[in-house]
């Protein structure tokens, strides 16, 4: 009856007490049901959806502080092309440390979109059939624009670098180089179908760091009932200033402010 008892046994039951098996122990039961863990390697931890988020919320973390930064150097444009310009060339002159930070950049975006890549491919296959009709009533606006609204800002971001860094785009030929950074801002912004596009997408950036800020507060594990409501105001008041601040420096060009 013993045999029985545990041939029988559906899987995910609770096992016989001990008593049942004498002479053997709980270690020798519990091997004939042990479950496979996955791998304690940095690898193996990020096979798992948690993992894939937890390097999406730090990349995050990385890019948003260089998207602040390069906010707060930028609106120094309003000091004067001699300040602008000294910034500018401040930057390039120290090679080393701005090589370091494209690198360090450069790595957390690929890693970034490389993770949102392999949960949306993920979340497709654990629903291979659309909804027949989609009803979005808890998810934000921004949430659902996320998938689409990073592929553009990525084409954007390849512009900006072809625009103001290695100037194949800007309308100026030969292109400057930071020397006279002030004056590539006012030449560049002066077009206004690129100041435009450079305003669609700082709103499209706007929608992009609010979601993405709230959920990288959720998968570093901080959110809770009573700090929730502070995580989305610090989203929401960190995707304003950012895109305001970023904003301004076209739309200051375009209506003769900056000149």
């Amino acid at each position: 009856m013993h045999f029985l008892a545990r041939k029988c046994s559906p899987v995910g039951t609770a096992l016989p007490s001990t008593s049942l098996y004498p002479g053997r122990d709980a270690s020798h039961i519990m091997s004939t049901t042990a479950i496979q863990l996955p791998s304690k390697s940095l690898f193996g931890f990020y096979d798992t959806t948690l993992g894939k988020k937890l390097v999406m919320a730090l990349t995050g973390m990385v890019m948003v502080g260089f998207v602040v930064g390069h906010m707060a150097g930028n609106l120094q444009i309003f000091l004067g092309a001699e300040v602008f310009n000294k910034y500018a060339e401040l930057l390039h002159s120290a090679k080393g440390l701005l090589y370091a930070v494209r690198l360090v950049l450069l790595a957390s975006v690929g890693l970034h979109i490389l993770s949102a890549v392999q949960l949306a491919l993920i979340a497709r296959r654990a629903r291979p059939q659309n909804y027949v009709k989609v009803t979005s009533t808890t998810s934000s606006y921004a949430s659902r624009t996320m998938y689409w609204s990073g592929p553009i800002l990525a084409v954007f971001i390849v512009y900006h670098l072809l625009h103001f860094t290695v100037g194949s785009v800007h309308p100026t030929t030969p292109f400057p180089g930071p020397a006279q950074a002030y004056q590539n801002v006012i030449t560049g912004f002066q077009v206004i179908p690129i100041s435009l596009f450079y305003l669609f997408a700082m709103g499209l950036l706007c929608l992009h760091l609010y979601h993405g800020v709230w959920s990288m507060f959720q998968s570093l594990g901080l959110a809770h009932p009573r700090y929730t409501p502070i995580f989305k105001k610090l989203a929401v008041a960190l995707s304003l200033v950012v895109a305001i601040g970023f904003s301004a420096v076209p739309v200051s060009v375009m209506l003769g402010i900056v000149r």
